[in-house]
């Protein structure tokens, strides 16, 4: 399988992935399931290897995906250089545990600061 259908339909799947990578990007760390997490890490790292470009088209490009223009300038201006010399795998996920409600597995998953 391609990517994670996450018990949801098309449309509120995708807004759901918009909204944790948005989140994501604008705090450096989040605490999740491991499988959002599984299915947002490709996403993110995509998002920063188009702010490691820097030109005007993977910005709009970006902009297109994100929800915040303040997280794209943040991606943009501060992430992307930062891991300029990094080539892939931009994100870190650490297990902490099952969740006390329903024992799904979470995760947290955080930006490599380099």
């Amino acid at each position: 399988m391609a990517y994670q259908k996450l018990s949801r339909k098309s449309g509120p799947r995708r807004a759901l992935l918009r909204g944790l990578v948005t989140s994501f990007l604008k705090a450096g760390k989040i605490e999740t399931t491991a499988a959002r997490a599984a299915a947002i890490r490709p996403i993110a790292e995509k998002m920063v290897t188009l702010a490691k470009k820097g030109d005007l088209h993977s910005r709009r490009q970006a902009l297109a995906y994100l929800l915040d223009e303040d997280v794209l300038t943040k991606l943009f201006e501060k992430i992307g250089p930062k891991l300029e010399g990094r080539a892939g795998g931009y994100t870190r996920t650490v297990p902490i545990g099952p969740r006390r409600g329903d024992s799904a597995p979470m995760v947290i998953l955080e930006l490599l600061s380099e």
